[in-house]
């Protein structure tokens, strides 16, 4: 969030200072700030921040549609993975590439670039501009990969998608998982962009000036006495931008004051349905890979929803260091790590500087607030630059205090924040609107569900490490107000010119995030299920358009046979009968798993509408208890489901398995550990 421009604190008294952010915290902030400008002296930089260029038109447009993976659509040509993406987009998010690939193609225009095709060509719309309403525009789509029904957005108490799905029938809780059904493309018909569903594009404008400035909260904005005693649940089966759109009048932004009690932060449940909760790390790297893509594309159709443009500056980009450990990439620090750890997924520096603050900092008050000894610090910093990688550096002459001190410059010398600054002018604009709390979270959810894998694991990992300190907060005077404040400059820094009440409020924002974060940790880091359903969907138009799965075309002609069925009954007995899914050798709900580590290492078993993860799990651990290394053994393990729709998922253990089956019946399925994360 820091610029050099705004080092230096403005006089400040309590009565303006209550207009954007506590006196006592303003404080905190500067103090930050000085302490920042003072540890920056000296430290060379590999490359110094250069002036901010003025963006040229549909450079913007064109960084978006390369970042949620639709780079074809600048370069003209056509492949399977984008036109499997497309296929799987719901109304909302296909008005947000639309309209951003409108914006594009009428910038090149106006610079007569004579190879770009006109967007009505690409997306079969009218004549109607990219900002017209629901109501008069629609886009028309001819010969599509998929011609689905769309999803109805129910209540958010209870949603249930009403969306056809591929062999996946109704859930005995009332819910189904999400899926599409595919109709073979015919060979040079179908245009790149041709398998987006209706699009209804909504505004994206920026947010009104003249807004008030919120309030910043403190620590009693987050105790319990005044969070509601009666939690809320929060589904993950509907699109976030789906559900804003079907109740815009509740969630169009306000100009007025945020009340301290929309602040509150409320306590939420998610909804488990049949399918169990999926971690960020219980996916395939590839096909979290589509999540981020997704994520993003959801989360911009999210603002478009409110009238927010998400990014109004394209990402600042700095070449970080090749080698040491300060100003180095996550990236190229994973891969150092990754010679002496394979499975590593955060930086083992950044892990040693977490341990020797839990070792004998946990209880030393005011640990992120101090700035420990500058000589030792740049004595401590040139060692392990010089060392770290060669394990050469002597931790046990390192105290907690200088450990808390080089974290925090640790993320604010990355090359670019830990969270992407850019996103900030949005959430300002939300939080200025009066927006509930479950709005906000689900923007960061999608937020951090659209991170890199290395910035997404470091944060996640900086999020636990911080509720430890926070836990201490009673010797160590480091709340939840304390720890973000002081935190957000070092996690959310720009290199751009902003005044000071600019720098304020963003920080302010910032650390609002922060608090969100912490607070909703353990919801934030696991994967929406409609988003899941999105990716089973992209795998199977990509096997499809790739041809690598020959008898999925039976299953196709299979599935419009069962359209066709009026009756419920006859319908259901249709999906019931899946033994054309299978191997012949394996009868019609029986899956074999397999489990390499054990001493029996495979078996039949028999799924019913109760059977679990974990009943699996158990069964293996009798069948497997002979001796008690095997008992042992089998704590650490888990059923996965891999192949067929999906690269590989770890289920969880409350996961119905004959509903995953039914979703997925061409996986296998194995037994083994589980990563630590």
């Amino acid at each position: 969030m820091l610029s050099n421009e705004s080092l230096h604190a403005p006089a400040f008294n309590r009565s303006n200072s209550q207009a954007s952010i506590d006196s006592a915290s303003v404080e905190d902030f500067w103090r930050e700030i000085e302490s920042i400008n003072e540890s920056s002296i000296g430290v060379q930089r590999e490359q110094p921040p250069a002036e901010a260029k003025p963006l040229a038109e549909g450079e913007l447009e064109a960084e978006w549609l390369q970042d949620v993976g639709l780079s074809t659509l600048l370069s003209g040509e056509e492949e399977e993975d984008g036109k499997a993406l497309l296929s799987t987009l719901t109304r909302t998010q296909a008005a947000a590439v639309q309209k951003r690939y409108h914006t594009y193609t009428q910038t090149l225009r106006r610079k007569s670039k004579p190879s770009v095709r006109d967007v009505r060509d690409v997306f079969r719309v009218s004549e109607a501009p990219p900002d017209a309403s629901c109501d008069n525009h629609t886009t028309q789509i001819a010969g599509t990969l998929e011609e689905k029904q769309l999803p109805e957005v129910i209540k958010a108490r209870d949603p249930v998608l009403q969306e056809a799905t591929l062999n996946s029938p109704t859930l005995s809780n009332g819910s189904q998982e999400e899926q599409g059904s595919f109709t073979e493309p015919e060979h040079g018909s179908v245009p790149l962009l041709e398998a987006i569903p209706d699009a209804p594009v909504h505004s994206n404008g920026a947010a009104e000036s003249g807004q008030m400035v919120p309030r910043a909260l403190s620590d009693a904005d987050y105790l319990e006495k005044d969070i509601p005693t009666e939690a809320e649940e929060l589904s993950f089966e509907v699109s976030y931008s789906e559900m804003v759109t079907e109740a815009p009048k509740r969630n169009k932004l306000k100009k007025s004051e945020i009340k301290k009690e929309d602040y509150a932060l409320t306590k939420f449940t998610i909804q488990k349905t049949r399918f169990g909760h999926t971690e960020a790390g219980d996916l395939s790297a590839e096909d979290m890979k589509k999540i981020r893509h997704l994520s993003l594309i959801e989360l911009t159709a999210f603002f478009d929803a409110f009238g927010i443009q998400l990014k109004r500056n394209k990402t600042e980009k700095v070449k970080g260091r090749d080698n040491g450990i300060f100003g180095v990439p996550l990236t190229v620090l994973l891969d150092n790590d990754h010679k002496k750890d394979p499975a590593v997924k955060v930086p083992l520096v950044l892990q040693k500087f977490f341990e020797k603050v839990e070792e004998s900092g946990l209880e030393s008050e005011g640990i992120f607030r101090l700035s420990g000894c500058t000589a030792k610090v740049k004595q401590y910093r040139e060692e392990l630059d010089a060392k770290f990688n060669t394990d050469k550096f002597k931790w046990d002459k390192m105290c907690h205090r200088e450990a808390a001190v080089m974290l925090k410059a640790f993320f604010r010398e990355l090359p670019a924040s830990l969270f992407p600054v850019e996103y900030i002018p949005a959430f300002v604009a939300l939080m200025e609107g009066g927006s509930h709390v479950r709005v906000q979270l689900q923007a960061l959810h999608l937020m951090v569900m659209a991170l890199p894998d290395a910035n997404r694991d470091t944060a996640q990992a900086l999020m636990t490490f911080f509720n430890k300190v926070i836990a201490n907060e009673s010797k160590n005077r480091m709340s939840v107000w304390n720890i973000s404040t002081v935190m957000a400059p070092n996690l959310f820094f720009s290199r751009g010119k902003h005044s000071d009440c600019e720098e304020l409020l963003l920080a302010s924002t910032a650390a609002h995030i922060l608090r969100l974060m912490l607070k909703y940790q353990k919801i934030l880091w696991k994967v929406p299920s409609f988003l899941i359903a999105q990716v089973r969907r992209m795998n199977e138009a990509t096997m499809l358009l790739k041809k690598q799965l020959p008898s999925v075309k039976k299953l196709l002609r299979r599935k419009t046979m069962e359209r066709e069925v009026t009756s419920p009954k006859a319908s259901k007995v249709l999906q019931k009968s899946s033994s054309t899914r299978r191997m012949s050798d394996v009868p019609d709900g029986v899956i074999r798993v397999h489990a390499p580590l054990f001493s029996k290492v495979s078996m039949a078993i028999q799924l019913n509408s109760h059977t679990r993860a974990k009943d699996i799990l158990a069964k293996f651990q009798f069948e497997n208890s002979h001796g008690s290394s095997e008992r042992i053994k089998i704590q650490n393990q888990r059923l996965y489901e891999v192949g067929g729709n999906i690269g590989q998922h770890c289920l969880d253990p409350d996961a119905y398995v004959l509903d995953v089956y039914r979703v997925n019946p061409h996986a296998e399925w194995v037994i083994k550990p589980q990563p630590s994360p």
